[in-house]
This record gives C-alpha cells, sequence and structure tokens, in this order.
C-alpha cells in the first residue's frame, strides 16, 4: 500500500518543490565527472600538415587545411607553403605553439624550417636551419615556458658515428646553448625525442636511432634551466624481454612530475622521481607487437587521464586509462584492416579531436578522430574529407594551391592553436 500524499499536495508542484527539484539537479551534475568538451569556442579552425613528395622531384611543404566542422570548405586544402626543397618530411612540433612560429623537420636531409603561421592563410618558410655548432640531424622540438625550443640533435658531426645533444634555439632557429648527450652509461644512445617539467626544472629525452643502426635502450634527466645532463637511466625489460628497447616518446601526465615513456619495441614504462638524484623507472605495459620486427608501436598522445597509442603491429590505435599510473588498463582499441599501419598523431590543444597520419592503406590520407572525455572510446570522423577507403582528406592528387607537384606524403601534423 502506498503512503498518504502529504496534505499540501494537489497534484501542482509548489515552490518549495521546484527550489528542492533545482537544489537536487545541482548537486548531481556538480558530482558528474568533469569532461573536456568542444564548442564553437575550443574548436580548432585549421590543420597545419607537413608533407614530403614521394619520388623528390618537388618541394616538401606545409599544407593548411579547413578543419572547421561549420565552415562550406571543411575538409579542404586552403593554401600551402612550399619549402624550396626535398627533404623528406618527417615530423613536426606535436603541438601548435603559441606565437605563430611552427618547427618542422626534414629528417633524411637533415634540414629544419622554421614556418611562419601567423596569417594562416599565407603561410610561408621564414627561416631554416641544419647542423647547429657541432651538433647535426635535429629530430624533435618543444617549447619551454619562455618561448625558446629545445631540440633533440642525434648526432654530434657528419654521419652517425657519435650521439649528438640536446640543444637550446631562439624562435628562428638560432643557437642560444647546447650540452652532449654522450654517456658511457648507454653507447648506443641517439637523442630522439623529449618532455618538459617546468614545475621541476627538468627535461627528459629518450634514445633511438633514426637510421637504425643503434639500439638505444635509457632515458636522460637534465636540467632545464642550464642543460645539464643529470642522469642516464636505462630501462629495464619487461616480462617478453625487449620492451627497453629504441625509447620513443616521454610524455609528463597532468601532474607534471609523472612520465611515461613508450619504446617503438611496445613497451610502456612509469617514471618517478624525475627531481631526484635516483629517477625510478618501471615497466608498466607490453602492448602486442610481432617479434620478428623491431618497430612496432609508433607515437602517442596524452589525453586527460588517457594514453593514446598508435600500434603498427596490430593495425590499431589502443587506448590506455592512467587513473592509476601504475596500472593502465586498456579502454578502446580502433582497429582498421589489416593493411593499415596508422603512425602520427596529434590533439586538439583545446578540443577532443586528434589528427592521423600512417602509411599501407592509410598513405596520403589525413583523418580526424574523436576521443570520449568519459570513456577514452575514439571515433572517426567521417565528415572529414571524402577519401576512401577511409574517411579523411585524401593528398594523392595531382594540383595543389602552389602547382601541380603530384602526390604527397603526409607525416607530421598539428592542429591551429583556435
Amino acid at each position: 500500500m502506498l503512503p498518504d500524499k502529504p496534505a499540501h499536495f494537489n497534484g501542482t508542484p509548489t515552490l518549495m518543490m521546484i527550489r528542492g527539484l533545482i537544489v537536487f539537479l545541482v548537486v548531481v551534475v556538480g558530482c558528474l565527472p568533469a569532461r573536456r568538451t568542444q564548442d564553437a569556442g575550443q574548436a580548432s579552425q585549421y590543420l597545419y600538415v607537413w608533407a614530403a613528395d614521394p619520388d623528390s622531384s618537388d618541394s616538401d611543404f606545409l599544407a593548411v587545411i579547413d578543419a572547421d566542422s561549420a565552415s562550406d570548405r571543411y575538409g579542404e586544402v586552403l593554401t600551402a607553403a612550399p619549402v624550396g626543397f626535398s627533404a623528406g618530411a618527417h615530423h613536426t612540433e606535436h603541438v601548435m605553439p603559441e606565437g605563430g612560429r611552427l618547427f618542422v623537420n626534414g629528417f633524411r636531409s637533415g634540414r629544419s624550417w622554421v614556418i611562419n603561421l601567423a596569417d594562416p592563410l599565407n603561410p610561408f618558410a621564414e627561416a631554416a636551419f641544419e647542423g647547429v655548432g657541432p651538433y647535426t640531424y635535429p629530430h624533435s622540438f618543444e617549447r619551454t615556458p619562455s618561448g625558446t625550443v629545445l631540440a633533440t640533435f642525434q648526432n654530434r658531426g657528419e654521419g652517425n658515428e657519435l650521439p649528438g645533444g640536446l640543444v637550446e634555439l631562439d624562435s628562428l632557429g638560432n643557437l642560444i646553448r647546447a650540452s652532449d648527450a654522450a654517456d658511457a652509461t648507454d653507447a648506443e644512445l641517439r637523442p630522439y625525442s623529449l618532455a618538459i617539467s617546468p614545475e621541476l626544472d627538468r627535461v627528459v629525452s629518450t634514445t633511438s636511432d633514426m637510421r637504425p643502426v643503434h639500439q638505444g635502450r635509457s632515458i636522460q634527466v637534465w636540467r632545464l634551466s642550464n642543460l645539464d645532463l643529470l642522469h642516464t637511466v636505462m630501462l629495464p625489460p619487461g616480462s617478453r624481454g625487449d620492451e627497453h628497447l629504441h625509447p620513443a616518446e616521454p610524455r609528463f601526465l597532468a601532474d607534471g612530475r609523472t612520465l611515461v615513456v613508450g619504446t617503438f619495441n611496445c613497451g610502456i614504462y612509469l617514471v618517478q622521481d624525475v627531481d631526484s638524484n635516483e629517477p625510478r623507472v618501471e615497466h608498466i605495459y607490453t602492448l602486442p607487437r610481432d617479434t620478428g620486427s623491431d618497430e612496432e608501436c609508433s607515437l602517442p598522445v596524452r589525453y586527460g587521464q588517457y594514453w593514446v597509442q598508435t600500434v603498427d603491429n596490430t593495425n590499431s590505435i589502443v587506448v590506455l586509462d592512467l587513473a592509476d599510473p601504475g596500472q593502465p588498463v586498456m579502454v578502446d582499441e580502433l582497429r582498421f584492416d589489416d593493411q593499415a599501419i596508422p603512425h602520427w598523431i596529434s590533439l586538439e590543444p583545446f578540443g577532443n579531436r586528434i589528427v592521423l597520419t600512417g602509411s599501407g592503406t592509410l598513405s596520403g590520407l589525413v583523418m580526424m578522430l574523436r576521443i570520449d572525455a568519459g570513456t577514452g572510446e575514439l571515433s572517426i570522423i567521417n565528415e572529414f574529407g571524402t577519401a576512401e577507403p577511409w574517411p579523411g582528406v585524401n593528398m594523392n592528387r595531382e594540383s595543389w594551391p602552389h602547382g601541380s607537384s603530384g602526390p604527397a606524403v603526409p607525416h607530421g601534423a598539428v592542429f591551429s592553436r583556435r
């Protein structure tokens, strides 16, 4: 039997009931987990895509693609900036920095450029550099809090005989200062990529040979304020025995203190106490890979508590939940066909979209994905571009805004800041 209704209830909500309902809703909404959502104010308007000429007969260039889903030209190439050289376009900075200048790398040639994107529809190569002092073959770039650029240079001198160093550059690629990476702890190291923690006054770099000849297996810890090399720390093998080889991309978690490192051999490592005399490194996860190949995992991005990783061997992108950094949990895997090799990914600065380039059946495509902030689930944005078999912008074309240079191979790609 239902209880009697209160004496004041007559089928019409009272003011007291309405106020109570409002308070209840406010409390419930306030207890829900925070989500990063993308609205018109957060969405990036452009994608900047660094592309190579496959037969080296024409210049590499930076393409500007409309990334505004409300635009009539959404998914179209709006303009392009050739650099006047076929360099084998490789990496860009991982996130578009403030100030409108983007560093891009043509590792095969040893050249890098600074592309001025202050006016996104009129980009141009503002500066170029190769060796800086004794250091050659620059690879990865990260911004310091003051706006300078820290770069890993693979080598010292010509060829691949000696390890390079960590180099600080101004916004046009001119030398400010530099430090050698050579350390007997890991005789085969070659500086590869890096991450910065201003809170700790530390830089952590990884050691993989781009050729590849040498088997790096360490990370290096530097003092950010003066580039002193403090530690070279060997990664321990995981359960498979080879996960520690070819350390690739380091990313600090949201606390600015805890570091995660992925290796090309599909190991995931947790690095703690980076600012101590004895940084601690622990193998925490192994992604699947074919043991007959040396390099089967590529680039990651960190989105909140999620580690998003391209995995060549499974033709997929894997999402790990790092809410407990020591106990990663796979929460999603976006699979492509068995000939697809996802490689480069970069996260929208203030949104939840991810740009993807790769090879195999992904060759020549610039795709866009979305990640759910609450679950980590990935989805393909089908409305971006008209390519097949996978939706995206097709760069296998003859004509470009700068001329008829034929198909291009996209590699590094980043979203504009707005």
